[in-house]
């Protein structure tokens, strides 16, 4: 009984040590195996061959234990769980080495949401998921249409866009390669970018900004990051824009132009009477 107690742990040591070269050689092996199946496919009778010294390569790593076990996502913010593992085409047990990191990215970069993704394989049971996910910026419209836009102008093909209402719309042709520019320069008065519904991209050249719905506000071609800072300034300081203001020309730098609303005639006014031509009685 000494013996046989004595012999036990030593035969556990030996499993441990064997567990553990496995991870290492494992690899290996299957490096070596790889590059004689690269090898033998460009023979013309290696295809099919190939296909299957593959599928039983893959089988014999699960069986050794290489199988999907974890999947970590980092970056996720809309992106659904779901569509992730769809595009990975892996679940827990799947064979690690059957997953393609290169076909799952491009599957991942193709949906509406992924800007980028990295997927890496970690023996011997995790998948690792980076994604950088696109952020809505503001909503582009340009031929009759409106479409969700990322801070590169890159269009996020989603059809729904009631969810992004309380974005700025910019408007115009190009708009959308500069959309960003101007939404940054637009954040340094918060208070008052809050009140800019639309932006309208003119000539290729400058910003005509809509406020409240019913205020254009014509931005210069230059330096147009100052004219925003002194409306800004002029609308604490006096309330500019609560006057019955509906055009603020901002383009030249040594006046400011308003053009006011034309008041309504009182409803109770008494039109005045018509004269009478001259030399008749009356």
């Amino acid at each position: 009984m000494a013996v046989a107690a004595a012999t036990r742990p030593g035969q556990r040591r030996l499993w441990r040590g064997f567990k553990r070269v496995s991870v290492w050689t494992i690899p290996v092996l299957i490096a070596v195996t790889v590059f004689g199946v690269a090898a033998l496919s460009r023979l013309p009778v290696g295809q099919g061959l190939t296909d299957r010294v593959a599928t039983q390569v893959i089988d014999a790593t699960a069986a050794l234990g290489l199988t999907v076990d974890n999947i970590e996502v980092e970056g996720r913010q809309t992106t659904d769980a779901a569509t992730i593992m769809a595009a990975l085409a892996a679940e827990r047990g799947t064979p690690i080495l059957a997953v393609s990191p290169s076909r799952a990215r491009e599957q991942l970069q193709a949906l509406p949401w992924v800007r980028s993704a990295v997927i890496e394989r970690r023996l011997p049971g995790t998948l690792r998921v980076r994604l950088v996910e696109r952020k809505p910026l503001a909503i582009w419209q340009h031929n009759g249409v409106q479409q969700l836009i990322d801070r590169d102008g890159a269009v996020i093909p989603v059809k729904e866009l009631d969810r992004f209402a309380k974005l700025p719309i910019v408007v115009g042709d190009d708009a959308a390669k500069y959309a960003a520019a101007l939404v940054d320069m637009l954040a340094r008065e918060p208070e008052l970018a809050a009140r800019v519904a639309a932006a309208i991209h003119v000539g290729g050249r400058r910003w005509n900004l809509r406020v409240d719905g019913a205020i254009d506000v014509l931005l210069p071609e230059s330096d147009p990051a100052g004219a925003w800072a002194q409306l800004a300034r002029l609308e604490r300081s006096n309330g500019l824009l609560k006057r019955d203001v509906q055009i603020v020309d901002l383009r030249f730098p040594d006046r400011l132009i308003l053009r006011v609303n034309t008041p309504a005639p009182p409803k109770d006014a008494v039109p005045a009477k018509k004269a009478h031509p001259a030399g008749k009685a009356t």
